[in-house]
């Protein structure tokens, strides 16, 4: 396994009215992790989860203001890896392939651990650990909250 895994484990919606974008995907019938409110909310979707954060907050994290238009769409995608300390390498490894630090890994509020990159085309990773992720044996999300 190299230190950045290729999968895709998280892809975070920020949110305007968390409450609301969280009450349609659950019209849509769509399987609600546990832990999930109206201030984070996700979403088992085929191995892949998808979480809403509040616009405010995700900016926060990922080291931009909020978006007031076409500048930052709101939207971070994640890779989930094993441990904590393995946020680190995969970080110190993404910045060696030419991406841009973008926040550095830290202890999360939230009991996990993460990272922020950007690509060459300033698009948003987190590099992140958490420890409800769990993976089958090709990355796949197999279960994350619950």
């Amino acid at each position: 396994m190299t230190d950045v895994p290729a999968r895709l484990s998280v892809v975070t919606l920020g949110a305007r009215d968390l409450p609301r974008l969280r009450q349609f995907y659950r019209d849509l019938d769509w399987r609600e992790v546990s832990g999930s409110d109206d201030d984070w909310a996700a979403f088992l979707l085929g191995g892949v989860v998808l979480a809403l954060y509040p616009v405010a907050e995700l900016a926060d994290e990922a080291g931009v203001e909020p978006p007031t238009g076409a500048d930052w769409s709101g939207i971070t995608l994640a890779c989930n890896v094993d441990t904590p300390d393995q946020v680190d390498r995969a970080y110190a490894a993404a910045l060696r392939a030419g991406a841009t630090a973008v926040a550095d890994p830290v202890d999360r509020p939230w009991g996990g651990r993460s990272g922020y990159i950007a690509d060459p085309e300033g698009n948003r990773w987190e590099i992140a650990w958490a420890s409800t992720a769990r993976f089958d044996e090709t990355g796949a999300v197999t279960g994350f909250g619950d």
